[in-house]
């Protein structure tokens, strides 16, 4: 630090007009770096929106690449399942066809030949206090027996499981209207593997199978004994 002696050294021979040009030197370098400040914030300012652009042209292709092969994956999926409908469309088609022809063909007389006098037959619904209980794709019956009848296009034993708890309900409902015809069961599929045929006989079902352009009731093996309800 100066001393006051130093200071009043110093200021010997300073005139108005030097500390007016040395205020004004001060003032030009401030300006200076001011504007040096300023080019270098729009310079940096500049990099930052040319890679803005930059970045967002990258993501705008990339976007649009997407696009267009989700577009592409959703035209083949829509393809696909066109084609899918199509197919299950000609199954339903065929199986529809048969579930006709068994109607047509008055299934109730298939079952004559081994006992029973089935004089109607048609889907039938139970219910119970507005709900469906049991649904028969085919009902069979007399005055002393009934045959709810399970038709599938292709059987399996889980169908058989289910039906047998079908009949179990139906029975239940019978039974709550007082009706005490004998219940029997039947399944029908247009495609029976043997052991599932097997299966079915071995619970008590009869089991219709395909048989050219009609059904037919399938040879029950030796010692086949019906279950009754």
């Amino acid at each position: 630090m100066m001393t006051a002696a130093e200071a009043a050294e110093a200021a010997k021979g300073l005139t108005f007009e030097k500390v007016w040009m040395m205020m004004q030197e001060t003032d030009r370098q401030i300006r200076e770096l001011s504007q040096a400040a300023d080019r270098r914030h729009a310079e940096l300012s500049q990099a930052a929106d040319r890679r803005h652009a930059e970045l967002s042209q990258e993501a705008d292709r990339r976007h649009a690449e997407l696009s267009k092969e989700a577009d592409r994956r959703q035209e083949e999926t829509t393809k696909q399942i066109k084609e899918l409908s199509k197919n299950i469309g000609g199954l339903n088609n065929s199986f529809g066809k048969w579930v006709e022809e068994m109607v047509s063909a008055k299934l109730w007389e298939k079952f004559k030949a081994i006992g029973y006098t089935f004089t109607q037959g048609g889907p039938r619904k139970f219910w119970e206090q507005d709900r469906t209980v049991a649904q028969v794709d085919m009902f069979l019956e007399n005055g002393d027996y009934a045959m709810p009848v399970e038709i599938k296009s292709g059987l399996t034993q889980e169908d058989i499981d289910e039906h047998m708890e079908r009949i179990e309900k139906v029975r239940k409902q019978l039974d709550k209207r007082g009706d005490q015809r004998k219940l029997v069961g039947a399944v029908a599929a247009m495609v029976v593997p043997e052991h599932v045929r097997e299966y079915a006989q071995k619970k008590g079902l009869y089991v219709l199978v395909q048989s050219g352009d009609s059904v037919i009731v399938a040879e029950a093996p030796e010692g086949f004994k019906v279950r009754e309800w």
